[in-house]
């Protein structure tokens, strides 16, 4: 019982409690300690328990239950472990000799290697891949680092300063614009559409801060944008200064921040990986494309981070000479399927999933890298896919595609529809989408994308329906309009057509009675953009040679 005693004393500090932070650090000096009292002479069990008796009147109210431990943590197994040096005084100069080592070791932990905690999201091997960037701050003004270049500010030539500012900036007029919302609420009704005062003198501000921009660089500014470019290439982000208004430029910057922001959660959420697995850019035809999206290709192709394509049967492969070796030997020069539409250089052609799978399959593939939504890939047997190609002296080259289920039981006339990056701005799109309604024309059904839209889909289907109201608004002639004859006459679903007419603010409702007004100043403005534009990319229905597969 006394053995115990004094083993817990020589390795507890004052306060009667296990010191477990600097028996670590002291074990080599009471290893040395311990080796001399080896050596020493053994104490009696009468002087021990005298010894012991005056440890009790120091210690007194301060004994704890706790089973003792020697300096390293361990309980004695027998009284033979517990040597002293000598009896008496000896013993307690002994003791207080240790207890000053302890202290000392307490103030100087210089010799301990100091811990290192990090962010547990941040893998501090990676950097961001501009030059001259150290990786602090994020675009988006909530991060301290960063490793790509959405999120660089650096490549957005601004400062991790300038991001925090404009993120508090945001913060604010996000507030105050949920404050608004707030007091509008109570105010709207499904019958009663009409603006507050509040929008429509946010309205007329827009308008005056887009008439102030400039319309062109003055020769300052040009010769600064040139020198950009020419320093910093593609490294940097052009200088979007004076090109817009201060206002679009703002939006602009406020949708970077917040894909950026969604980028980031992606990536903290492990659902979008460092590059490893990721196919940056791709060789299609005499292109070299970056992608966007991730797209399952095999672990194998996907880690390379650069694929090559035939632009024409679509087989995908490692290297530079495997693509010139498959190119002269591949016969393929179009689309597997029927040619159905040919007008000018500009063919589409019907592609059957179930009799061309492959073809299908890869095509799915590679459009997965420039779309977020797109789920199909394997299963392709139960859909039609429409191409559409540009033809010249080496063949026909992909412009875009729809795929249409073959028996789509909510009349959904496209499944999936992409432009080709390469081709995109140039009034493809709408030529793809006017084309999926012509064919529920022939099929005198009436049709609807499939949803969810990604919001470049949504954006072009918003501008076409808006161009196909106003083409028929203009040509006519009577004094009554029926949503359901517009349906018939487009083959656009009333849906679409009511949520369009709102957006434009040409349905009201008025004694009981929905109203659609014709506004002239809309129609006019797109008569004027329809004469500009020309008609080189719209579809000629006199062109199509089809007829509506049947039992498929």
């Amino acid at each position: 019982m006394e053995t115990y005693t004094e083993g817990r004393t020589a390795g507890s500090s004052s306060d009667g409690t296990e010191d477990s932070d600097f028996s670590a650090d002291l074990e080599h000096t009471e290893a040395s300690e311990s080796a001399r009292r080896r050596s020493s002479t053994r104490l009696t069990r009468a002087s021990l328990r005298l010894s012991q008796s005056s440890q009790d009147l120091k210690q007194g109210a301060d004994r704890d239950e706790t089973p003792p431990r020697t300096p390293t943590g361990n309980a004695p197994s027998s009284e033979s472990d517990i040597e002293v040096s000598s009896p008496g005084n000896d013993l307690d100069e002994r003791l207080a000799k240790e207890l000053s080592l302890k202290e000392a070791a307490a103030h100087d932990l210089s010799h301990r290697p100091k811990r290192r905690r990090f962010h547990e999201s941040y893998n501090f091997n990676m950097k961001c891949p501009t030059p001259g960037c150290n990786s602090l701050g994020h675009l988006t003004g909530r991060h301290e680092r960063h490793f790509s270049i959405s999120g660089c500010p650096l490549y957005h030539n601004l400062s991790a300063d300038e991001c925090k500012g404009k993120a508090s900036t945001r913060d604010k007029q996000a507030e105050e614009r949920t404050l608004s919302h707030r007091q509008d609420e109570n105010r709207h009704s499904t019958r009663n559409q009409a603006p507050t005062d509040r929008q429509l003198r946010y309205k007329e501000k827009v308008t005056e801060l887009r008439r102030k921009r400039n319309s062109t660089l003055n020769k300052e500014q040009k010769e600064k944008h040139m020198d950009h470019r020419q320093s910093h290439g593609a490294s940097r982000e052009p200088l979007l200064e004076n090109i817009t208004s201060d206002y679009d430029l703002e939006l602009f910057r406020k949708a970077q921040a917040r894909a950026s922001d969604d980028l980031e959660k992606l990536r903290l959420a492990g659902q979008v990986s460092e590059g490893s697995n990721m196919i940056k850019t791709i060789v299609f035809g005499r292109y070299e494309l970056d992608t966007w999206y991730h797209s399952p290709y095999p672990e194998e192709y996907a880690r390379l981070g650069r694929l090559y394509m035939c632009e024409f049967c679509l087989k995908y492969m490692k290297s530079q000479t495997i693509l010139r070796r498959h190119m002269a030997k591949c016969v393929w020069k179009h689309p597997p399927g029927d040619e159905i539409y040919r007008k000018g250089n500009i063919s589409v052609f019907e592609v059957d999933g179930k009799k061309n799978k492959i073809y299908c399959q890869n095509l799915c593939l590679l459009a997965k890298l420039f779309l977020d939504h797109k789920t199909l890939y394997y299963d392709v047997e139960p859909f039609l896919f429409y191409v559409m190609t540009e033809a010249d002296n080496t063949g026909c080259h992909l412009v875009g595609y729809f795929s249409k289920e073959k028996n789509s039981f909510l009349n959904y006339n496209v499944s999936c529809i992409l432009t080709m990056p390469q081709y995109m701005r140039q009034g493809y799109g709408k030529m793809l989408i006017d084309f999926s309604y012509l064919l529920s024309k022939v099929e005198e059904k009436v049709g609807s994308p499939e949803r969810p839209l990604s919001d470049l889909g949504l954006i072009s289907y918003r501008s076409y329906w808006k161009e196909v109201l106003l083409r028929y608004l203009n040509n006519f002639q009577g004094k009554e309009i029926s949503i359901k004859e517009i349906s018939q006459e487009t083959a656009v679903n009333p849906v679409d057509i009511v949520s369009t007419l709102q957006s434009l603010q040409m349905l009201k409702y008025w004694k009981g009675k929905h109203l659609v007004l014709k506004r002239q100043d809309l129609i006019d403005d797109w008569k004027a953009k329809e004469t500009k534009r020309g008609n080189s990319k719209t579809i000629d229905p006199t062109a199509l040679k089809w007829t509506p597969p049947k039992g498929t």
